[in-house]
């Protein structure tokens, strides 16, 4: 994994102190432990007598990236009309009118939650081709 995935830690992330945890290794707590206690003057630090030290910690974060898709104006070009109404409308009943058109444009990251629900409206506006995302970006997931 690229290191430089790490560069931007969030300064109010909640670190992890037990290094010996057998998922220590691969959760991002314990990883933004040492740059963070290096970089800031004070840490939010998980309350140790919640985490468990095993694979069922309910506070372990996976430090693999995922891949996030920004914007979608690229679909609307391969569409019937009629299929981007249709499609359009699923969208902004979700997530409303505003927020459909910053989606659209790729004004921030969808995860893989918002991808998969904007694919499914291609399929249920009658669109049966496939259709890609104007972008692509493996990030870290810190919050979401």
């Amino acid at each position: 994994m690229p290191k430089i995935l790490y560069k931007d830690i969030p300064v109010d992330f909640g670190v992890c102190q037990h290094e010996d945890c057998p998922r220590a290794a691969a959760c991002l707590h314990q990883i933004a432990y040492k740059p963070l206690l290096e970089q800031c003057y004070v840490l939010r630090l998980m309350n140790p007598n919640r985490c468990t030290k095993d694979d069922q910690c309910p506070h372990y974060r996976s430090s693999v990236p995922i891949t996030y898709a920004w914007g979608f104006t690229g679909m609307q070009k391969r569409m019937f009309p009629g299929q981007y109404y249709t499609f359009m409308s699923i969208l902004k009943n979700q997530f409303g009118h505003n927020p459909y058109y910053e989606r659209r444009r790729g004004e921030f990251a969808l995860p893989p939650q918002e991808q998969k629900f904007i694919l499914d409206a291609l399929r249920r506006a009658g669109v049966t081709e496939e259709m890609k995302f104007d972008r692509y970006e493996e990030c870290i997931n810190w919050f979401d």
